[in-house]
Formats: structure tokens, C-alpha cells, sequence
């Protein structure tokens, strides 16, 4: 072999021979005791391609690889989320056809993929712009709708002034929209919605057992939001009328029903436009509502800055003590939770108590916490805890603990008793709108017909083909599709009656695309349906996922519902798509996050042609834990030399000649200890530990006086080759060997062999040593964390859990605090 390291002299070489071999290729029907079925989020075919990517892709194909190894079969696929705005955007500055875009990028994408060595199988590979694929998309839409699942409404919708298309809920979590970063408007649009509501206790109570982040599970529960309470009807009286309007309240606490001092409605309620309606005030009511719908829904539930407030000439009437209250509306409120209408109680929440304080309004104690005694006039903040219910008629001296029901529970059986409320439960999550109004997503298979009304496209007539001429002028404020702009695609014969109709112009959330797509690369070339249940319950649910945190109440929650929706259907036999899901860290440059667009980025293909694809792989897997973040320095190119390149080098230096003579017996216990040590690092995908411990056996392989026993290289190679597959290829094929690397099994270790004497572990906080241990060689990375946290010493330092823990196998672990 040459003496020197030269990745660009082979690594090609071998992405050629593993494809014509054909070692990444899945079965449809694999032993489902072994199986692992392994994906990362498919990626938008943005055209290039930087360190920040790499890394996502670099911790799935290690985690493919690795379980190759151990013996199971492994379904890897590759596909494009190739819909959407980027591509229409970009095709409008370049002036060319979106299709042309993203072929051009799919292309350059699938290229670098493969140069990069990811064992994909590409034979399951997919492209959601193709109609062969977005033909399913309308089917399953056609499904919902028989289900009821899919419906169209009139509404206020998030409207994106720049991108010119709705938003739906989920893709406003920061306020702004999504892609583009603009406020909203607030349009009332005809849109169709899916029915996700339906869903929502399923995908609360069957995210239990999920290996899944508990900060994503979190946001999941957040969003669905299920509360448990009371709806309370309230008697409102406008001044302007004799007549008693009945507004329904949903409220968790119906302990604190005699604290309320005023009564809200949202801006939106028709009630309060009813109440306002032909009174000295409706015209600055108006202008108030104006004014709110410029905020965004983030803004309104933020609870900061001063609460916008108008009162209405209006009473409302408390039904558990006949008291009368104030009327307000107020931007705090929404129309899309509980009933757009809340019983202010200040006293015990913190955003009505700031609402009174700003506009002068009651504050009554109806809980006080034990041993103390709350006054309305003078609390700074809202008492929300368990207490003892004070002026509160029948219920004085009960003990309420909020968290647990305790109390709360006996005062909504007595509103039952009484006919004034009942109980009910109330959910944050909405409906999914998926109406799009641009040109590149997959077209709506309705046509409208004004004999028939709503009128499906037939199964048989599908697909729905995007027509190739598209106009994307549209003038003024107007809310329409560039396809509304082609007569040849909107005009057709309705299916029903044969008069001439109206295709629907909007087109799908590109999230309906990536919904399903893992159950298409079961079966990625069935003409005949979306997929072959007995195929996808081969290999599915899917065993490791890897993906960022964006997507937590969006494409995460979407996909759980849609897997439930077909299971429903009896085409599926499970309740969800992800048994296992890991989220990598971020990567930035400099302190800012890594962009390409923005020219901060080290691209991945400079990276390769300068040091090699193993060295761009090697470093983004042991610069830092793979879930943690990390900033590239500002040399950051070089900083891949200085690490990857230079310990690979390394590598080949050591390795490059091997000795047929068995390995001493202290060498036999040194591989012995690191097969064990970094196999139980890729069980935990501890890649960067992995890698520590392989530096340090190419260091115990440098003290050797000859070379490295062929047993002792092969065993290494074996343990590096998930992580880095080209030079491990070619040193193994170097060696004789005739079959690949990559179908070989992973080491094995003789327990027996391992020495057991013990080494120092230290334990440092913040840099300062506050404790020492005597450990095995051999411990875990989570041993090492487990064992640091136990210790009271170290505890007396730690102000609860640590930002971060760094550890250093088997000698050091530092906890950041």
C-alpha cells in the first residue's frame, strides 16, 4: 500500500464496488427478530451541501452501519422532500421551472451522498414532486375525506405576505411565518382542514413507551394541550337590548368561580360584535379588533408587554353567586381555545391579575395558600397553588390542590348537581389546515361543480398532474393559486353530472408529503397502491430516526397521526411510525448558525476534495456528543485537518503494514477492552467516545516495536469502519481480504481476557476536582456519568442538573453548571 494517506486516489472507487456488489440493498422481508429499520428526515433539495448537513447524515449511516455489523438486516433509504416553497421561490428568481430546480439539486444531492460513502439503499429511493408519489398523496386525501377526516371551511387563517399562502398553526410557533420570517395577516379564506382533533387523546396516550426525547413528548403534550375542567354557562346582558345572551365558559378551575371580577370575550366573538353593534361604540370597537389582528397568536399568549383591552356595554352574571361583572374583550383571549370566552379571575391568574391591574379592575381571594393571608389589593402576582378556598359560599375551608383535582373535582360535581356547568375537557390542538396557494405541491383532487357542489376527482382518474405552463402572477391582495391562471387545468367536466366545473387551485401542506413517506420506501415502486401492508409490516415501525427538534408539532405530530389514521383503515398493524427517536445537535460557525445562503458554512464537497469524505465523517462524529451542539472555530476547515485527516494519516501510518504473528497477550487484553469499551459507546450512538478510544489504541498499536498483528489491525478496522468506511476498506482489502468490510461481523470480546485493575476517575465541576474513584478500565461513558452524579460531594457543587457533562473515558468527567 502507499505510503502515504491519499483518500482521493480510492474513496470513489469503493462507492462504486459496494453499489455493484449490492451490500446495502434491503429485502422486502427481513427475519423481523432481526431487523432495523434506520432513516434520517429526507432532506429539502436545497443544492448544496455543508458540514451542519453532514452531520445528520453521518450519525443515521454510522447507526446503519453498526447494526449491519451485529448482524441484522438494515433498511436505509434516501428520498427528497422535493415540494414546497424554496423550489418555487428559486425557480421564480432564476426564472426557470420548478421541476428543472429541484432535478438539477436532487441530482447534485444524490452525488455528494454517495461520494460521502451513506450506505443507502438506492434502490428505494423517492422524490415527492414525482407524480408517481404525490398520485398516493391524493389518495389518501380521497380516504380521509370518505372518513370525514378532510373537510373545507370558511375561516381566519394566517395569511404569509410574502409567500402569498396560508400557515397553518403549527408553522407560526415563533410568531412569524416559518420559511420566510414575516408576520401574518389574519384572512378569512374557504380552506380544507384535516381532522387531527379526532386524534388528539390517541396521539396523548400512545406516545407512552415511545424512546423518544422527553423535551419532544413535552412540546407534543403542550401542543394537543388536553386540560380537564368545567363549562360554565354565564347569563351576558347587553345594555343595548332586554335579551340574555348564554355564553359557555371552559375553565380548569372552577374552585376559583366565586374570584371572578370580569368577564372576557374574544376580540372575534361574535357576541361581542353583537353586543357592540349599533352602540356609541362600535365603530372604536372596530378599529380595536384592527388592531389586535395585527398582532400574531404568539404575541397574544405571550403574556408580555400591556395587554390590549376594550369594554363592552355589557354585564355578565356569575352562576355560582349571581353577581354581576364587567364585560371586556382583550387580545389575551383567542377564538380558537375553549369557547373564545373566559371569567376573569385575577387573584389566581397571572395574566388576568396583570389585565386588572392595568385597566383597574377587582382582585378577590378566593384560595389562600396554608398559613397565610392573601389581600386583593396588595398581591403583586396571581396565587395559582393548593390552598383553602375563602369567600366561596358552600365550599369555605375546602382544601383544593390543583395539580391533583383534589377539591377542584368536588365543586364541579356540585355545579352538575346544581344545573350550572358539567364537566368537559378542552384541547389547544386545532385542526390542520392544508390548503397551499402556490403552484409547486401536490394539486387537491376535488372539482367543483355548481349543480354537484364538492365533487372528488375518481380514484381511477388519479393522478392529478400539475400542469407544465405555470403563470405566477397574481394581482393585488387576491388569496389564489398561480393554478387558478390556467384555464386548460381549472376548467373540466364535473365527474357526477358532466357540466362543465372548476378544479380546486390550492394545493397540499408539503408536510402531507413527508407524513408517510417511510411507509413508501417499504414498497417505493407499487403501481398500484400507496403501499403493500404486508410489506410495510415487515419492516416497519421504523427503529431509529434521526432528525433535528424543529419538527416537534409539526411533521412529528403529523406522522403519528396519519399512521394512526391508516391503522384505522386496517392497512397498518401499529400505532406509530418512530419507535426510537434521536435529535442531533446543531452546528454553527463563529457563533452563528450555519447557513450556505448566508456564506456561513464550510461545504461539505471542499471538505472532501481537500481531506478525504472519511475525514469530513470522522471529525462531525467526534467533534462533540452527536446530540450536543457544536461551533465550528472560525478555521474551522483547518480544524478538520488538524483532528480527522491528521489522526486518520495516523491510521494508515500504523496500519498500513500488518505482521501474520499472533498478538501478545497484554495487546490481546488491550483489543479485547476496547471492543468492549466502544461497543458499548455505538449502543448509546456515543460516537465521539467511540473515537476516543480507538485514538487511544492506535496509540498502545504505536508502542509496538514491529507492526501491528494482522488480528489486532483487523479487529480496529472493524470497530472504525460505521464511522469511517473508506480507508477501512482499503486497508482490509489491502490485506488479502476478498469480500467487503462492511459484510463482515462486528467484534466479538473474551471477557475472560480483560484485566479488571482499576484506574483513577476523576470528577470535576467547572473545571475543579471534587472527587475521585477507582474504576474499571472498561466503564461506560454512562457508568462514568452515573457514577459522578451519585457521589454527595459532587452534589454539594451541582445547583441542579449540569448544562453539560464531558467525559473523558475511563479517567475524567467534567460537569458543566
Amino acid at each position: 500500500m502507499k505510503p502515504r494517506y491519499e483518500p482521493q486516489t480510492f474513496e470513489e472507487k469503493w462507492v462504486g464496488e459496494w453499489e455493484a456488489a449490492g451490500i446495502y440493498q434491503a429485502a422486502d422481508k427481513p427475519d423481523p427478530a432481526r431487523k432495523r429499520f434506520v432513516m434520517e428526515m429526507y432532506p429539502y433539495p436545497s443544492g448544496d451541501l455543508h458540514m451542519g448537513h453532514v452531520e445528520n447524515y453521518s450519525i443515521a449511516d454510522a447507526m446503519a452501519r453498526y447494526w449491519r455489523m451485529r448482524g441484522f438486516e438494515v433498511m436505509h433509504p434516501m428520498g427528497y422532500d422535493a415540494f414546497g416553497l424554496p423550489a418555487e421561490n428559486a425557480a421564480i428568481k432564476r426564472n426557470i421551472h420548478p421541476r428543472e430546480w429541484t432535478d438539477r439539486n436532487v441530482e447534485f444531492m444524490r452525488s455528494s451522498f454517495r461520494r460521502l460513502g451513506f450506505s443507502y439503499d438506492w434502490n428505494r429511493e423517492l422524490i415527492t414532486c414525482d407524480p408517481e408519489y404525490y398520485r398516493w398523496n391524493q389518495w389518501i386525501f380521497l380516504k380521509m375525506r370518505e372518513r370525514g377526516l378532510a373537510y373545507r371551511k370558511t375561516s381566519p387563517v394566517n395569511w404569509c405576505p410574502v409567500d402569498k399562502t396560508v400557515l397553518a398553526k403549527e408553522q407560526l410557533s415563533t410568531g412569524v411565518c416559518w420559511r420566510c420570517g414575516s408576520e401574518p395577516e389574519i384572512r378569512e379564506l374557504t380552506q380544507w382542514f384535516l381532522k387531527i382533533t379526532d386524534y388528539s387523546d390517541r396521539l396523548l396516550d400512545e406516545m407512552e413507551g415511545l424512546r423518544w426525547p422527553e423535551s419532544i413528548l413535552n412540546q407534543q403534550r403542550h401542543w394537543i394541550g388536553r386540560s380537564r375542567g368545567a363549562e360554565v354557562v354565564f347569563q351576558v346582558k347587553p345594555k343595548n337590548t332586554e335579551e340574555t345572551i348564554e355564553v359557555p365558559v371552559f375553565t380548569t378551575r372552577p374552585d376559583t368561580l366565586w374570584g371572578a371580577t370580569f368577564f372576557v370575550l374574544a376580540p372575534e366573538h361574535p357576541i361581542a360584535e353583537q353586543i357592540a353593534a349599533g352602540t356609541e361604540i362600535e365603530e372604536s370597537f372596530r378599529s380595536f379588533v384592527d388592531e389586535v389582528k395585527k398582532q400574531t397568536q404568539v404575541e397574544r399568549e405571550s403574556g408580555e408587554g400591556t395587554r390590549k383591552g376594550f369594554a363592552l356595554p355589557a354585564v355578565a352574571i356569575n352562576p355560582v353567586n349571581g353577581e354581576e361583572m364587567p364585560v371586556w374583550s382583550a387580545d389575551y383571549v383567542l377564538m380558537g381555545y375553549g369557547t373564545g370566552a373566559i371569567m376573569a379571575v385575577p387573584a389566581h391568574d397571572q395574566r388576568d391579575f396583570e389585565f386588572a391591574r392595568q385597566h383597574g379592575l377587582p382582585v378577590t381571594v378566593v384560595i389562600q395558600p396554608e398559613g397565610e393571608t392573601l389581600v386583593g389589593e396588595d398581591i403583586t402576582e396571581a396565587y395559582s397553588g393548593p390552598g383553602v378556598m375563602v369567600n366561596s359560599g358552600p365550599f369555605d375551608g375546602t382544601v383544593v390542590f390543583p395539580e391533583t383535582q383534589d377539591g377542584v373535582d368536588r365543586v364541579i360535581d356540585w355545579l352538575t348537581e346544581e344545573g350550572r356547568g358539567k364537566p368537559s375537557i378542552n384541547y389547544r390542538q386545532r385542526d390542520w389546515l392544508v390548503s397551499r396557494q402556490r403552484y409547486w405541491g401536490t394539486p387537491i383532487p376535488v372539482i367543483h361543480c355548481d349543480q354537484c357542489g364538492e365533487v372528488p376527482v375518481p380514484y381511477e382518474d388519479l393522478p392529478v398532474r400539475l400542469p407544465d405552463e405555470v403563470d405566477y402572477s397574481v394581482e393585488g391582495e387576491e388569496a389564489a393559486s398561480p393554478l387558478a391562471n390556467n384555464p386548460d387545468f381549472v376548467n373540466a367536466d364535473c365527474p357526477q353530472c358532466g357540466r362543465a366545473a372548476k378544479r380546486e387551485t390550492d394545493t397540499l401542506d408539503t408536510f402531507f408529503d413527508s407524513s408517510w413517506y417511510f411507509l413508501r420506501y417499504c414498497d417505493p415502486a407499487n403501481d398500484q397502491e400507496a403501499f403493500a401492508p404486508e410489506k410495510v409490516a415487515s419492516w416497519c415501525p421504523v427503529d431509529q430516526y434521526v432528525g433535528g427538534t424543529e419538527h416537534a408539532v409539526m411533521h412529528l405530530i403529523y406522522a403519528r397521526f396519519f399512521v394512526k389514521v391508516f391503522q384505522d383503515m386496517g392497512l397498518l398493524d401499529f400505532p406509530e411510525p418512530f419507535l426510537s427517536l434521536f435529535n442531533q445537535g446543531s452546528v454553527s460557525l463563529g457563533g452563528a448558525e450555519m447557513s450556505s445562503s448566508k456564506g456561513n458554512a464550510i461545504d461539505a464537497a471542499e471538505v472532501i476534495e481537500r481531506y478525504g469524505a472519511d475525514s469530513a465523517r470522522t471529525f462531525i462524529l467526534f467533534c462533540s456528543p452527536p446530540a450536543a451542539d457544536y461551533d465550528f472555530p472560525a478555521d474551522g476547515m483547518d480544524e478538520i485537518g488538524r483532528v480527522a485527516h491528521s489522526w486518520l494519516s495516523r491510521v494508515w501510518r500504523v496500519l498500513s503494514e500488518v505482521s501474520q504473528e499472533s498478538a501478545a497477550a497484554s495487546l490481546e487484553v488491550v483489543v479485547n477492552r476496547t471492543v468492549k469499551v466502544v461497543t458499548a459507546d455505538m449502543e448509546e450512538s456515543g460516537f465521539n467516545t467511540a473515537i476516543a478510544r480507538l485514538m487511544e489504541l492506535v496509540n498502545e498499536f504505536s508502542k509496538l516495536d514491529g507492526p501491528v498483528p494482522r488480528s489486532a489491525a483487523e479487529t480496529f478496522l472493524k470497530l472504525l469502519a460505521p464511522i469511517a468506511p473508506f480507508i477501512t476498506e482499503e486497508l482490509w482489502r489491502g490485506y488479502g481480504n476478498e469480500t467487503s468490510i462492511h459484510s463482515e461481523a462486528w467484534p466479538s470480546y473474551d471477557e475472560t481476557l480483560i484485566q479488571q485493575e482499576s484506574v483513577t476517575m476523576v470528577v470535576q465541576v467547572n473545571g475543579k476536582v471534587r472527587e475521585r474513584f477507582q474504576v474499571a478500565p472498561t466503564i461506560t461513558t454512562a457508568e462514568m456519568e452515573a457514577l459522578a452524579l451519585q457521589s454527595e460531594r459532587v452534589k454539594a457543587h451541582l445547583d441542579g442538573s449540569p448544562k453539560k457533562i464531558i467525559t473523558v473515558p475511563p479517567r475524567l468527567v467534567n460537569l458543566v453548571v
